[in-house]
């Protein structure tokens, strides 16, 4: 399998253009024209993980946490890092990362997580903004359904579970054909009146290439008069966190036990017991402290997550009750969904989860 047969199929799920500003996702180390046999998943890729991925002949290396987030000025293997990549490049290993990205798509990280503790009726807990743009266009009538269609095809037009959405407006445009022109209507400088639909339609901003390419390849006219519009609506289907709610009620504490041994954690430092049950409950694989005011917001009663300090505990402030599992413990199913989804996408292509426990935290 060529490893950019493989990328194009993660980077449907999660395109790099919704990673964080911060993050590093995508190829870190190796050539994407390459091909290998296997692949093994991981959350870290360390010196351990690409020692077993040479024990198995495994070409590609895909962890959730990118080993490169800040620049690198020297390959002398100083530290871990350096010498995870120096080993991943004598080897011929290459390393992918699918990091915030993941994090941020409506069936990623989150909700994998959210599957595991037994939450139903999911949405997104904090929706990003400034990542829908609209596309307006005009064409003939008679053509406005297979423009649309192909559009549609391309992805445009879906808002939430709704899909196929446009907005069609009748009216008249006017243009005169040059005289080096071939015009699908009117003649060749004389002014021409049609009958044309002034149609809207929205898409996320990753597929403009696409809608454009669409648009204009379907189009009957050789100059498409179209605008695009950049805009602030939240985008319902990514961002960061999730909330949903648990089938029946739960006594909090029993709730608590239960994330404990679905989600594989020694232990859970939580907040003061509120109430005693619980039904609506909000998530956020790795660190998520900055998701806590949207959790309060949205009426959750507990708010699971990691990487709490012990300050910070104090902001659930009689609101709400925070329960840190761990980062490692939050994610650490999420080679599981990468998994799941190639081998639906790529049945016949192996892939691994590795067996080396890359938690750097130990409890007694």
């Amino acid at each position: 399998m060529n490893i950019s047969a493989i990328i194009e199929q993660l980077e449907t799920l999660a395109p790099l253009s919704l990673q964080e500003s911060y993050d590093n996702s995508g190829l870190i180390v190796g050539d994407c024209n390459a091909n290998i046999n296997s692949a093994l998943l991981c959350l870290d890729s360390t010196e351990d993980v690409i020692d077993e991925a040479i024990e198995r002949d495994c070409g590609l290396v895909i962890a959730h946490h990118p080993i490169v987030f800040s620049g690198i000025k020297s390959l002398t293997g100083k530290n871990y890092i350096e010498r995870t990549i120096v080993k991943a490049i004598k080897n011929d290993i290459a390393i992918y990362a699918i990091h915030t990205n993941l994090d941020n798509v409506k069936a990623g990280v989150n909700k994998k997580m959210a599957e595991r503790i037994g939450l139903k009726n999911l949405k997104i807990l904090s929706p990003k903004e400034g990542k829908l743009k609209k596309l307006v266009f005009f064409c003939p009538i008679d053509s406005s359904e297979k423009v649309k269609s192909a559009l549609f095809d391309a992805g445009g037009g879906t808002i939430g579970e709704y899909d196929c959405c446009s907005f069609s407006l009748e009216g008249n445009g006017t243009f005169r054909p040059g005289e080096h022109t071939n015009p699908h209507v009117g003649k060749k400088e004389e002014l021409h009146s049609e009958k044309e639909h002034r149609i809207e339609l929205i898409f996320p901003d990753y597929l403009k290439s696409n809608l454009i390419h669409a648009l204009k390849s379907n189009h009957p006219y050789e100059e498409v008069a179209f605008d695009l519009y950049n805009l602030e609506n939240k985008w319902s289907e990514v961002g960061s966190g999730m909330i949903g709610e648990l089938p029946q009620p739960l006594e909090i504490l029993d709730f608590l036990d239960r994330v404990k041994l679905n989600l594989g954690t020694e232990c859970i430092r939580y907040t003061k017991v509120l109430r005693h049950k619980v039904k609506r409950v909000a998530i956020c694989g790795g660190s998520g402290s900055f998701l806590l005011n949207s959790a309060i917001a949205k009426g959750a009663e507990v708010f699971i997550t990691g990487d709490y300090k012990y300050h910070q505990f104090f902001d659930a402030d009689g609101k709400i009750v925070i329960a840190d599992v761990g980062h490692f413990e939050s994610e650490q199913h999420t080679p599981e969904l990468i998994r799941e989804y190639l081998q639906e996408k790529l049945p016949n292509f192996a892939t691994y989860l590795t067996q080396v426990n890359t938690n750097p935290i130990n409890y007694r």
